[in-house]
């Protein structure tokens, strides 16, 4: 179980890295679906280092366990913000579909991270 661990805390690491680069760099997608939800941009900024320091705190934790722990709970977190604004902003399930399968996944990982420590 704990190789799956690992994988799933790798895919993540890139994930978290690609989408939160995305949101740094101002990507017309992700800059018009924080504009449909009514945020300020400042806020994708925002959540786009969450993402990255999210993605370097779990890959830090293939060493240090705990640093693990962190991330994955901050990651799951603004997952579940993330899955609550497409809600509330009343898009279907196919564009809130990335965002559960993240929110999941970092639960998974904080769950079983735990239990390794």
């Amino acid at each position: 179980m704990k190789w799956v661990l690992r994988i799933i805390q790798g895919l993540l690491v890139v994930g978290f890295f690609a989408f939160g680069t995305m949101k740094l760099t101002g990507n017309p997608m992700q800059v018009h679906t924080f504009e449909g939800f009514g945020y300020p941009l400042g806020l994708m900024y925002f959540v786009g280092i969450c993402e990255i320091v999210g993605a370097i705190g779990l890959l830090v934790g293939f060493w240090k366990s705990r640093i693990a722990l962190l991330a994955s709970g901050g990651l799951t977190l603004l997952m579940a913000g993330a899955v609550f604004s497409h809600f509330k902003a009343g898009q279907g399930i196919n564009v809130m579909m990335p965002a559960l399968i993240f929110f999941a996944l970092s639960l998974f990982v904080l769950i079983r991270i735990r239990k390794v420590e």
